[in-house]
């Protein structure tokens, strides 16, 4: 008797691991997947391989990729529970994964439509529970797609088609499987994702709890998070050239790094003290100058960031785009990459001295320090941009100033504390002192700079850290506890942040008309 070939009757099915070499074919199936959305990108799924190798995976069969699934781990109590896709995925690029937080976060499922009735789903998902039970996460949470609200959309509220669907009165592709699996309905959150219409933006935030999870010590009871800050009150003075400006910046990085500083941060426009070198009277022309330096200043910050391993927030420079001068405060970060934010609001004095423009785009800066944010002078006056940040995850914002006269410096001031109590954030202030006597419009500085904290408790009973004396050139060194604060948004005597009225109540962002170009300095998410 025969043996008889049972290799021709095998159907080739393998669960494994994203490989760099699959990330076009991953692309391939996104656009199958989701013919009217954004595909993958290969600097995102390069990304995810490169921070979240083992949260990566994908079905292949008959060596063919024909369903995949991305994650991210977090700690889901940093984040609020109304984010959008793009907060949690950090724009699609999990940079933000955390191998030590709590939660599995998945980000995305697709299954080949013609390979949907072979159970791929389950597979994936399945996974994804194996996963989050080997590393002890306490839970799954998705952010769930619900693709056929769009065909009640006009006799239902989201909210009664997901009780619908979970009475088995209406099928929904993604919440009826979710369901079936042992997800729990936890809330809906709007503007989840911004290209999704057939869910109309609206998405189920859900979570599987992992029964077998091991409580650790550490999770549970989290040790304290200091993250140390170093602030510059900086001293306008005479200089002769940009090498005199270079070794007084590196003088007071080299300090901060003797404390084993996490940020250093310097004042507003301090790089106006070129111009006490560059012999042009006219203001606006001095200005258009002074930009000229741009990329002598950014090369100089980028330098002592790496090379004193720490993050400088490198106060704010006016650089020239297309024409343009705009007020633009850089964060260049200890491991080389940088970012940068524009200044929103531009005061009289700028518009009608140097012709300064507006940014238009706010911006919230992933660091090895957690979620931050640069609010440039001015911008910490209007109470709407903090909130906004703070929404988006921003635990530190950072402000750096100029101002000529005491009122002029109180309103920062006075602003800045009433954004830490309001939001539950701390915030920092870094000004410039002393005068330029051959700058027009810089001839005199006033400031006192200094560290805010939220108003409770567990804070510095006056709700300062550290502040200078006024109107002298000297550092300030402090730490903030970024647990400290995570505990007082959660406990504290009273939430601000956690007890606002939406339901009466919020604050939007409009879609900026003309964003701003990248000028080449950018971080590169393909690097």
């Amino acid at each position: 008797m025969s043996d008889m070939d049972l290799s021709k009757f095998e159907k080739k099915i393998h669960l494994r691991n994203i490989q760099v070499e699959d990330i076009d074919e991953i692309i391939e199936l996104s656009k199958v997947c989701f013919p009217n959305m954004k595909p993958w990108t290969k600097a995102q799924l390069k990304s995810h391989i490169k921070h979240f190798p083992e949260g990566q995976l994908c079905v292949e069969y008959e060596d063919k990729i024909i369903g995949s699934c991305s994650s991210l781990i977090v700690n889901f109590d940093e984040y609020d529970v109304k984010h959008t896709w793009d907060e949690i995925t950090d724009k699609g690029y999990i940079k933000n994964h955390n191998y030590d937080g709590d939660n599995l976060y998945g980000i995305e499922v697709m299954v080949h439509p013609d390979y949907r009735r072979m159970k791929i789903g389950r597979r994936l998902y399945d996974a994804r529970k194996e996963l989050a039970q080997r590393m002890n996460l306490k839970s799954i949470i998705i952010g769930g797609r619900i693709p056929n609200y769009h065909k009640h959309a006009e006799e239902m509220s989201p909210r009664e088609y997901v009780e619908e669907v979970r009475a088995q009165n209406i099928y929904d592709p993604v919440l009826t499987f979710q369901l079936m699996n042992g997800f729990i309905l936890k809330r809906i959150n709007n503007n989840y994702l911004k290209d999704d219409d057939n869910s109309m933006k609206y998405a189920t935030l859900m979570e599987w709890p992992n029964i077998d999870y091991m409580p650790q010590t550490k999770r549970i009871y989290k040790t304290s998070f200091p993250v140390r800050v170093f602030v510059v009150q900086y001293m306008m003075k005479q200089i002769n050239s940009f090498h005199d400006f270079a070794h007084q910046c590196e003088y007071y990085v080299d300090i901060s790094s003797d404390y084993k500083s996490d940020f250093i941060v310097f004042p507003e426009i301090f790089t106006t003290q070129l111009l006490s070198f560059i012999e042009e009277k006219s203001p606006s022309l001095a200005i258009r100058r002074l930009t000229r330096y741009t990329e002598d200043y950014i090369k100089l910050f980028t330098d002592l960031a790496v090379k004193y391993n720490v993050n400088i927030i490198g106060g704010s420079h006016f650089v020239e785009e297309d024409g343009d001068i705009y007020n633009i405060a850089y964060l260049f970060r200890r491991d080389g990459t940088i970012d940068k934010q524009y200044k929103l609001h531009i005061t009289p004095n700028e518009e009608r001295w140097w012709g300064i423009q507006p940014g238009d785009e706010i911006k919230i800066f992933d660091t090895d320090c957690g979620k931050i944010s640069i609010l440039i002078c001015y911008d910490m006056e209007f109470p709407e941009l903090s909130r906004i940040v703070a929404e988006r995850g921003a635990n530190i914002i950072f402000s750096p100033f100029c101002t000529d006269d005491r009122q002029g410096y109180l309103r920062v001031r006075y602003c800045a504390q009433a954004r830490a109590v309001e939001n539950q954030v701390y915030t920092v202030i870094a000004g410039t002192v002393g005068n330029l006597t051959e700058a027009e419009n810089m001839d005199i500085q006033y400031a006192q700079s200094a560290i805010f904290t939220p108003s409770d408790f567990s804070f510095p009973r006056d709700g300062i850290v550290a502040e200078c004396t006024p109107n002298i050139e000297m550092v300030i060194v402090g730490d903030i506890d970024l647990e400290v604060l995570r505990r007082s948004r959660s406990s504290g005597s009273v939430r601000q942040f956690n007890n606002r009225r939406t339901d009466l109540y919020e604050i939007t962002v409009k879609e900026a008309k003309n964003t701003k170009k990248n000028d080449g300095f950018e971080y590169d998410p393909e690097i």
